[in-house]
This record gives C-alpha cells, structure tokens and sequence, in this order.
C-alpha cells in the first residue's frame, strides 16, 4: 500500500494553494478508493486535561487517532447514534463522511465535538493509508513548522515586580523558546465565570499595573504579552479593559465576550485598537461567518477538536481568506491535537500562530509518543513529515493516564 506509481506526481501536488485543498485530496486519493472499510470508532478519557481520544480502526490493519471536543461518555453515545453512516465506509470518502454526520438534524443535530475527533481520525488514517503526511494531503506547506504560542502559567504574582523579573527570566531560559505569552485578566484581579459584573476604575487599576510590571520586566526583549478571558465581560467592560492595556503593546485580547456573535462584538472591535481574537467554542463555519462578515474580529480563533477537525477548520480558514483575516488556533488538548493543529497550520495560507501546551512544567504530553518528543525551537514546532499525523501513541502513558473508572478504549 506504500509504494504506488504516483509518488513523482504527488510532490508536484503538495503547492497546491489552500482553496484548493479538496481537489487536492481527491487527485491524491482516487485509486485507493473503497480498498479499505472502517470497523470500529472508539473513545477513551484520559486524565491530562479531561481530554478524550478517539480511535478508528480498519479491516487492514491501520489505526487513526483524533481527539474529540467532548467527554468519552458523551462521544460514545454520539458514536453509537452515528455509527450507521461509518462502519463499513470507505475512510478515504472524508468530505462525504463529513457531509453525512454534520448534517444530522432528528433527534439531534450533528455533534461536531465528536464529529471534529473523529475527523481528525480519518485524516490520520487517510496520510497512513497514501504514506503522506496529513499536511500534503491538505495542499500544504505555506511554512516551514508551526508557529506557536503560549501561556503566563508560570508568573507567580504580577503584581510584584521581582516576581515578573524572575518569569521573564525563567521563560527566557526555556528551550522552547517562545516569544507570545497569553495572561488572564483574572492574574491582575478576581473575575467571576460565566459573567462578570461590570469592572471598576480600582480593577483597570490593577490591570494596568499588572501589565506594566510584566512590560518593565521584558525591557527590550523580543517577548510578546496578549491578554485573555473566559467570554465573562459586558462590552464596555471589554472595551475598557482592552483600552487599559492598550498603551502597553499587547498584541491582543482573547475572548472577552459571550460566545454567540452579537453586536456588541462589533461596538468592542469599533471602540478600541486593541486587536480582537475568539472563536475556541464556535462548532462551524455558520457561526464564524457573522464575525467575518461584520469584520467584528481582528483574528478568528478555531480549535480543531471542535469546529470540525481539519475538514471543518479548513472550510473556515478558506472563508476568512476572503477577507484576509488571519486564522490562530486554538489548543490546550494533548499531543494528538497539538501535532494536528500544526498540520492544519502548515496548509493554511492566512495563518498566525497555534497555542500550545508544550512546554509546560513537567512536560507531560511531551511523554506521550514512542518516539522522539516534539520539537520547538524560537516559538515554532516541527511538523512531522510521516505518514498520517506522524504519531506513535505510547500505550503505557495512556494507561498510566486512564481518568478514573474509565475502560480502555470504551
């Protein structure tokens, strides 16, 4: 199944722009076409992040791995109602499988969580099954690697100078090398989830203050500081927080507003300089399109496990090339969503940069593959260039991070 004669041709294809990113796949796919037949999808929680891999499994012999934007009882029981439109499919049929489960209405409708791991799943297996990485079959690379960005984890009070002095060292002495930190507004005082009354003149206070410690601290250092929230504030609030900080270079605001487009996106996107980023929850493309019709976002911001997996987020990365506005990623997952999202990232043309885990104390999703761990080196990972994701999942960290009660692989 690896060595076909059209090796020569699929290198002249990898160039192919991004819009073009179906035909693509079709070209590459077609003679290995209904070779291969899906004959289980199995979920499994671990305990690193509450998060759940998905597993598909072929009468050859091949496995592809996805991680779902849901728990794994809830993906189960998705898996279970959907399972007449994928046992027995052909796993190179993406684009029709995808058709099939997004458009469910009766009794529910398409549960793109599940269907977002599962179709990362079947890219996986359709790279191992054409011996092409996932980001080739996409129409890819635009770059080389992923660039990436992170988090203020690792900052102990931000309102003590000493102690950003002492983060931006330690950050600085990271091999990972990263340049863009997000911090929460909640690091300069408390907020309350899901909503937040309206801030005060003492809170804009504390936020400046917090943000002009971490500024003074970087000096002249390449670093970058975003700020970030949970979707908690009303619009004037959003706009004042994003105004406070403003002065002092952060490179944007993430998520200060309730999920659902509203006008009030477009009042915060009009009423500040601050660039605007949000989209982690957003399930497709129907509901990114407002933002980008209104132009009520400077960034729009899809995590893979939910908007659809590479099917669903290329889809919305076309669309936003349209109106030129830059595609980030979402990602707090494993190394499953973290390896996917940067083959996403290599075939996206208006790409800005993935957030990553990677890095983090103790390194733990770093553990997860047999082979080397992944490498990051100045803010920008490396894509494996294997088959499939290019992943060899360690069954015994799996085991060892089995969540409570959980059997393996459902």
């Amino acid at each position: 199944m690896k060595n076909y004669s059209r090796r020569n041709f699929l290198g002249k294809l990898i160039a192919i722009p991004a819009g073009l990113w179906l035909s693509n796949y079709y070209t590459i796919s077609a003679s290995l076409k209904n070779q291969v037949r899906i004959t289980a999808i199995k979920a499994m929680q671990l305990d690193v992040g509450d998060i759940c891999l998905i597993k598909i499994e072929t009468d050859a012999g091949l496995t592809g791995y996805g991680e779902a934007g849901v728990f794994s009882k809830i993906a189960r029981a998705h898996i279970e109602y959907m399972s007449g439109k994928l046992i027995g499919e052909d796993p190179l049929s993406i684009e029709r499988l995808f058709f099939n489960m997004t458009s469910m209405q009766h009794p529910i409708m398409g549960p793109m969580g599940t269907i977002s791991g599962i179709d990362i799943a079947l890219w996986d297996l359709a790279g191992k099954i054409l011996d092409q990485p996932v980001y080739k079959l996409l129409g890819g690379p635009f770059r080389e690697g992923c660039p990436m960005y992170t988090h203020g984890n690792a900052l102990e009070n931000i309102h003590d100078p000493a102690s950003c002095r002492k983060w931006v060292e330690y950050i600085k002495q990271q091999p990972e090398g990263f340049t863009t930190f997000k911090i929460d507004v909640s690091y300069c005082f408390p907020t309350e989830l899901p909503f937040n009354p309206t801030v005060t003149s003492a809170e804009l206070k504390k936020l400046y203050q917090g943000f002009a410690n971490i500024r003074e601290a970087i000096g002249d250092d390449n670093i970058d500081i975003a700020l970030h929230s949970h979707g908690e504030f009303n619009t004037p609030s959003a706009i004042a927080i994003a105004n406070t900080v403003q002065p002092l270079n952060v490179i944007f605001y993430e998520d200060p507003l309730n999920v659902p487009y509203s006008e009030g996106w477009a009042a915060l996107k009009r009423g500040t300089r601050v660039p605007i980023l949000t989209g982690e929850k957003l399930a497709t493309l129907r509901e990114f399109k407002p933002f980008l019709d209104a132009q009520a976002v400077d960034y729009v911001h899809p995590d893979i496990s939910f908007a659809g997996g590479f099917t669903g987020c290329m889809k919305i990365a076309d669309y936003a090339a349209i109106t030129r506005t830059p595609v980030a990623l979402h990602n707090v997952g494993t190394l499953v969503k973290t390896i996917a999202s940067a083959h996403l990232s290599m075939a996206i043309q208006n790409f800005y940069k993935s957030e990553s885990r990677l890095g983090f104390k103790g390194r733990v999703i770093e553990q997860m593959s047999t082979v080397e761990p992944p490498i990051v080196r100045n803010g920008i990972l490396n894509v494996p260039d294997k088959p499939g994701l290019g992943l060899s999942l360690d069954e015994s960290f799996l085991k060892r991070h089995l969540a409570k009660d959980e059997p393996w692989w459902g």
